[in-house]
C-alpha cells in the first residue's frame, strides 16, 4: 500500500512505500544575476556596496587576488571608506598550481575569523577565475553554504568563471577534480579591469570566446574574425564592439548553462574545447594557460570535425586565422602525441559517465555530439596539429 504523507510544500514531497522506506522529492530555487557594470570602485557607484540588495551592506568580507590588490587595492579601500563600510580583507596570491584545498581552507579561516553572518553578509571575491573558483568552493563548504559575490578581474573570468555556478579545486593531479555547484548571489562584470591585464592573459581569456563562437554563435565568430586585433590592442575598452562581444559571450553561456546548471544532462555544447585540454593542461603547467589549452583543443576538435565532413577546409582556416589574430598558440607538443590525446579523452569519458559525448562544430556556430572517435581519427588529427596552418 502506498500512502502519501502530507508535508508543507516548502519541505518537498514525501512518499511512503513499504515500511521503513521513504522517498523524498524536493526542489530548490536558484536565482542569481549577472550584470555588466562600469567603474565598480567609483565612489558614487552602489553596485558593490549593495551586493544586489535594496540597501548598502554595512559590513563586507573581501577576498582579493594579491596581484589585483597591488593595482586596485587603494581604490577599493577608498571606495569602502567612502561608504563607511566595515571590511575584512584577505589578499591572496593564487595560481593554477595553488588552486588546492589548502588555499580553500585559508579562505575558510578568513571567513571564520571575520564572523560572517550566515545569510546577510556575502563574501566578495575579487580576482580571476582561479580566485573565484576558490572562494566559491570555500563559501559552498562553510556552514554548508553561505552567499558570495563574484567580481571578475581578468578576461577568462569575465565571460566564463563568473557566469556559472561551478566551483572547484585541483586535486589528485587533475584539474577541478574536487568541486561543487554553488551559485553566487550576484556577478558584477566590469570590463575596465581588463585595461591593466597583461597581453598574454587577454589572449588566454579569448580562448573561451573562440570556443563559444565556433560552437554556438556565428555573430560572435564574425565579430572576433573582424575585431580580435583591435580588442587586444584596446584591451576591450572600446565603447561599441567590446560590450557586444562580452554580451554575446555571457548570453550564450547562460543560454547553455541555465537549463542544465547541475549537469544532469552530460551532452553539453560548452564542453567544446574541454575534451582533451583538461588533462594536457595539467601536465603542461605552468607552460600552458587554461584558455590556450582550450584553444588548442578547439583547433584539434575542428580537425576531427573536418575529417567527418562537418567543417570545410575554409572553416578550419578561418578558425586558424582568428587564433592568430588572438595571439593564441597553434601548436603544442602534447596535442601532437596520439597516446596522450587518447589518455586525455579516456579521462574525460569517466567525467561524462563512460561515453565520449564529444561536442564538435557542425559548421561555424552549430554543434553536434559524437561517441565514436577512434585511435585512427585521433592520430590523423594529431599529425595535422604538427602543421599549424593545415
Amino acid at each position: 500500500m502506498n500512502d502519501r504523507a502530507i508535508w508543507p510544500a516548502s519541505m518537498g514531497a514525501l512518499t511512503r512505500f513499504e515500511p521503513q522506506s521513504w522517498r523524498v522529492n524536493a526542489t530548490q530555487e536558484v536565482s542569481y544575476e549577472v550584470r555588466q557594470v562600469d567603474g565598480i570602485f567609483t565612489p558614487n557607484s552602489l553596485q558593490l556596496i549593495t551586493c544586489g540588495k535594496a540597501k548598502p551592506c554595512s559590513r563586507q568580507v573581501i577576498v582579493i587576488d594579491a596581484h589585483v590588490d597591488q593595482i586596485y587595492g587603494d581604490e577599493m579601500r577608498a571606495y569602502y571608506a567612502h561608504h563607511r563600510a566595515d571590511v575584512s580583507i584577505l589578499s591572496l596570491s593564487v595560481s593554477e598550481e595553488s588552486k588546492d584545498l589548502d588555499s580553500a581552507l585559508m579562505i575558510a579561516r578568513h571567513i571564520e575569523t571575520a564572523g560572517v553572518l550566515r545569510r546577510s553578509e556575502p563574501v566578495v571575491a575579487i580576482g580571476g577565475g582561479v580566485l573565484l573558483d576558490l572562494v566559491g568552493f570555500a563559501a559552498g563548504l562553510y556552514r554548508r553554504g553561505i552567499p558570495y559575490v563574484k567580481v571578475p578581474t581578468n578576461a577568462m573570468a569575465l565571460w566564463d568563471a563568473a557566469v556559472g555556478i561551478k566551483t572547484a579545486v585541483n586535486a589528485l593531479e587533475r584539474r577541478n577534480r574536487l568541486g561543487s555547484y554553488h551559485a553566487p548571489t550576484l556577478a558584477l562584470l566590469d570590463r575596465s579591469f581588463l585595461s591593466t591585464v597583461e597581453s598574454r592573459e587577454l589572449s588566454n581569456g579569448m580562448g573561451e570566446l573562440l570556443k563559444l563562437a565556433v560552437i554556438k554563435s556565428p555573430r560572435l565568430f564574425d565579430l572576433l574574425e573582424r575585431h580580435s586585433e583591435m580588442l587586444l590592442l584596446t584591451r576591450f575598452q572600446d565603447a561599441i564592439i567590446a560590450p557586444e562581444v562580452i554580451g554575446l559571450a555571457v548570453e550564450g553561456m547562460l543560454e547553455e548553462l541555465a537549463p542544465n546548471l547541475w549537469e544532469l544532462t552530460l551532452d553539453r555544447c560548452v564542453d567544446f574545447g574541454h575534451s582533451f585540454a583538461p588533462l594536457l593542461e595539467m601536465k603542461a603547467l605552468p607552460e600552458l594557460l587554461h584558455g590556450e589549452a582550450v584553444a588548442l583543443d578547439v583547433l584539434f576538435s575542428c580537425r576531427l570535425a573536418r575529417a567527418r565532413g562537418l567543417l570545410s577546409d575554409r572553416d578550419v582556416h578561418r578558425v586558424v586565422r582568428v587564433m592568430k589574430s588572438m595571439q593564441l598558440p597553434l601548436r603544442h607538443r602534447f596535442f601532437e602525441q596520439p597516446g596522450l590525446l587518447q589518455e586525455a579523452l579516456e579521462d574525460t569519458m569517466r567525467h561524462r559517465d563512460g561515453r565520449q559525448r564529444l561536442p564538435l562544430p557542425d559548421g561555424i556556430g552549430a554543434c553536434c555530439f559524437v561517441n565514436d572517435v577512434d585511435a585512427h581519427a585521433i592520430c590523423a588529427a594529431a599529425k595535422e596539429m604538427a602543421h599549424a596552418d593545415a
